[in-house]
């Protein structure tokens, strides 16, 4: 069986100015599926890709899983509807809990995409989420199978609807914090997972997300399988008792 390979896109918080925003590509074969869309989502996957010497564009990705809207970790959306529409001829798939989910055309997408003109001077041409997006929903009490992928998702405390991620692919299973407080119950949901991806930060300004010095004070057990992200600029340049991700490096669960 072929391994199993995260690579990072975007390892920064929402004010990096070192790197890109929170975003990631698990994948299996020529299967891949992206956890967050921020923009300049082919950008990023063509850098990221091609660094970590597996590069491939966004006619080889099923979907994107959205944990929240805010901008970091979702402006790209647009990006990734227009391109699978115009360029690809097919709509674009986005995995999210309906809480999520509900005001992704009219909070998100609508002021950039509910209205198309074929040329100067032509009528314009109403369009709506499912011209160009099938959502599937996710459930919190079961995994929702996605092609190889089982996709469990479990809400976080953040200041808009926002879901957490276990996803399961090829035997081995990935979990996702998503942005979040830090919240003990979180990380003993994700502990099911051979690799978490926890986001972490040192100054929270704002106590809706993740010290990194709570995280610190983990078990090793659980400290060894758990890789960080959404982190401030400098973060790993200081010495970590966590390993942070990094940008273009292609992970094995």
């Amino acid at each position: 069986m072929s391994a199993v390979c995260l690579i990072p896109l975007g390892v920064g918080e929402a004010f990096a100015a070192r790197h890109y925003t929170t975003c990631l590509a698990l994948g299996v074969d020529d299967d891949w599926l992206l956890i967050e869309c921020p923009h300049p989502i082919r950008k990023m996957l063509r850098e990221a890709t091609t660094a970590a010497g597996r590069p491939f564009d966004l006619d080889r990705v099923r979907g994107v899983a959205v944990s929240h809207l805010h901008a970091d970790h979702a402006c790209g959306l647009e990006d990734f509807g227009f391109y699978s529409y115009f360029a690809l001829g097919r709509r674009a798939t986005v995995l999210a809990h309906p809480d999520v989910s509900a005001r992704l055309w009219d909070g998100l997408l609508a002021a950039g995409m509910d209205t198309t003109r074929v040329g100067p001077g032509t009528p314009p041409i109403a369009r709506r989420l499912d011209d160009y997006f099938d959502v599937i929903s996710l459930c919190k009490t079961s995994p929702v199978v996605f092609g190889p992928f089982a996709v469990e998702c479990r809400p976080t405390f953040h200041p808009i609807p926002t879901t957490a991620f276990r996803i399961r692919v090829a035997g081995r299973t990935v979990g996702f914090s998503a942005d979040t407080a830090f919240d003990p119950a979180l990380i003993d949901w994700l502990d099911a997972a051979d690799l978490i991806v926890h986001e972490a930060t040192t100054n929270d300004l704002t106590g809706v997300h993740t010290p990194y010095s709570r995280l610190a004070t983990l078990p090793e057990s659980l400290r060894r399988k758990m890789r960080l992200i959404h982190y401030p600029d400098g973060f790993e340049d200081e010495p970590r008792a966590i390993e942070p991700l990094h940008q273009g490096r292609c992970y094995e669960v």
